[in-house]
């Protein structure tokens, strides 16, 4: 039996992205060329996309997919765990992918998921609003967590997207041309946690506090401004890519091109991980030379000399709201849910000296 035509055959046929192929087979935006000949490819291959929708429509298959960037990192080990034993409770099957924090691969395995039927989503996402846009047509319930994906307007913008963002958690309205997608989600208070260590921070008497962020902290990032109050020091606001390489080198050179730092903030565990290497290769005692505060707590944490100070997140509470919400999902969209932080002092935080 010949092999049916996938979305990626014709992505690789039409020599564009799996994302493009999803806007254009879903009646999204692409120039006119870009149209005609992913049209011309799909129909060339025998791909017909309307099915998916079809299937989506008239019949629930059961199932649900979980799609997160690195099933490697502690944090989305947890997320997973919490997913896991709401559908198993429920009796539902989970189909579990890893992005990369890639968009591409982000858009191919929403296509694949899309093709299998499966017809609701639980995502951390990488991509922004158009790569999603597809899904959402097709009628496929999505939950988000961790965060919301970037709005195209503001992907030049992070302070902007970041402002969206907050809105919306806080049951806002922003302005109706750049409103964000139309999609629940569960996640962490990072205003309240990250608030909160920079006061900590701050009432040990440190002034000079750097951010050492990642790729979707855009929330965090701006929690940090508002904490740190302006004018915000932008040589103090650093980012990796995502990767471990990435995320060690932004710390090494935080370090490195401002010796006068004193505490250091960073957005997640990975990022933290770093730091904790870049402090010990560059022979900077913690908490004494440097303090650190950590986004996640991570068994790790408290084997570290000196343990982390952390700002923990439930992981695990915030995969298991998600499965909850999208098994619920119905006629009504239910609400986003902002779930508590708390911080956690242990031995990495000093006064200044």
């Amino acid at each position: 039996m010949e092999k049916r035509a996938t979305i990626k055959d014709v992505a690789e046929a039409a020599g564009v992205g799996v994302a493009t192929v999803s806007r254009v087979l879903s009646g999204g935006s692409a120039s006119s060329h870009t149209r005609e000949r992913v049209l011309a490819v799909a129909a060339q291959l025998d791909y017909r996309p309307s099915a998916l929708g079809r299937n989506l429509r008239q019949r629930r298959t059961g199932g649900m997919g979980l799609l997160v960037p690195d099933l490697t990192d502690t944090f989305y080990g947890q997320l997973a765990e919490g997913v896991l034993a709401c559908a198993r409770s429920a009796g539902e099957p989970v189909m579990l992918g890893s992005t990369g924090g890639d968009p591409e691969q982000e858009a191919e395995l929403i296509g694949m998921l899309l093709e299998q039927s499966v017809d609701r989503l639980i995502a951390v996402p990488s991509g922004d609003a158009e790569t999603w846009a597809p899904a959402i047509r097709a009628g496929m319930t999505v939950v988000f967590a961790d965060r919301l994906p970037a709005q195209p307007d503001h992907e030049e913008d992070p302070a902007a997207a970041a402002a969206h963002d907050l809105l919306l958690l806080d049951g806002l309205s922003p302005a109706p041309q750049s409103r964000p997608m139309d999609v629940p989600a569960v996640v962490a208070d990072d205003r309240a946690g990250i608030r909160t260590a920079v006061r900590y921070l701050r009432g040990l008497g440190h002034k000079r506090i750097a951010f050492l962020g990642g790729p979707g902290q855009d929330r965090r990032v701006a929690a940090f401004g508002e904490a740190v109050g302006a004018p915000v020091d932008e040589e103090l606001v650093v980012f990796g890519t995502g990767s471990r390489d990435s995320a060690y080198a932004a710390a090494s050179g935080l370090f490195q091109s401002r010796p006068d730092l004193s505490a250091v903030v960073a957005g997640g565990n990975v990022l933290g991980e770093a730091a904790v290497l870049a402090a010990r290769e560059l022979d900077l005692r913690v908490p004494r030379d440097v303090s650190l505060v950590m986004y996640d707590d991570v068994p790790w944490a408290e084997l570290c000399s000196p343990p982390l100070t952390v700002i923990a997140q439930p992981g695990r509470d915030m995969g298991y709201r998600a499965a909850e919400l999208v098994l619920r999902a119905g006629t009504r969209r239910p609400r986003s849910v902002v779930l508590p932080t708390e911080l956690i002092i242990r031995g990495s935080c000093g006064p200044r000296r």
